[in-house]
């Protein structure tokens, strides 16, 4: 049997062992590579457990919303924008916010065009997935996320990390849905619109993802008062109390 050629199996060693982005920066170009190498570090990097000590009304956490083609990342719907805003306790930063439109291998349905305001010409002429990715990623850095019904953004985040870079999500998640049920569990409904009204929450821009987060920032800031009467003061407290809802 012919061995194969040595330059061939350094390559795919490096692959397969998780060393993309040397390996394939001259195949692919060097700022692609780099934000590849950014991503995979930040997700290596995530999950520390001092984090759990943080005071809740100290925690920096970075809210946001994505909006997609569609609800199955697995039957090929895609990331069409990212949306974020930082909060610091019960503080949003509104001067500190993220937003990007990004291009989608999958056409844009006109239903989602007229509830989204995203046009076919506005993703064809956007950065790609990888940067959009890539610059969502460096906004973020390594502060715990927030998200309305977060398992729908979780499972877009982590077909798109693992499609461009190999790897998955590793940061913190807070639902602000879960929050809603386990603090009104007597609610009919947990839908972002109803909870924004009965929180005397200003509606407006709904289905644009740096909107949609700025109001879910709103939302969280409300819980974290709700909070200090439960005696949740830390982000571990949050967790234990959470995980016995």
């Amino acid at each position: 049997m012919r061995e194969p050629a040595r330059g061939n199996t350094g390559f795919w060693n490096s692959l397969r062992q998780g060393g993309v982005p040397s390996a394939i920066a001259s195949i692919m170009g060097a700022p692609t590579a780099q934000h590849m190498a950014f991503i995979r570090s930040m997700m290596r990097e995530q999950r520390r457990p001092e984090v759990l000590h943080t005071p809740l009304n100290e925690l920096n956490a970075v809210v946001f919303d994505l909006e997609t083609t569609g609800f199955s990342p697995q039957y090929g719907d895609e990331i069409l924008s990212f949306g974020a805003v930082r909060i610091r306790g019960g503080v949003v930063l509104e001067e500190e916010q993220f937003y990007t439109v990004v291009q989608s291998k999958t056409a844009v349905p006109k239903h989602i065009t007229e509830l989204t305001g995203i046009t076919q010409q506005m993703t064809e002429e956007a950065p790609t997935l990888l940067e959009g990715l890539h610059d969502f990623m460096s906004f973020v850095g390594g502060n715990v996320l927030v998200a309305h019904a977060s398992a729908h953004d979780r499972a877009f985040l982590n077909a798109a990390l693992w499609r461009t870079s190999k790897v998955r999500l590793t940061h913190r998640l807070i639902d602000t849905m879960m929050l809603a049920r386990w603090l009104e569990p007597t609610r009919p409904g947990y839908g972002l619109d109803e909870l924004l009204e009965s929180r005397g929450i200003p509606i407006y821009g709904r289905h644009h993802a740096l909107e949609d987060a700025k109001m879910t920032a709103q939302l969280w800031s409300c819980y974290l008062e709700d909070m200090k009467y439960k005696n949740i003061e830390t982000l571990g407290d949050l967790y234990t109390r959470l995980s016995h809802a």
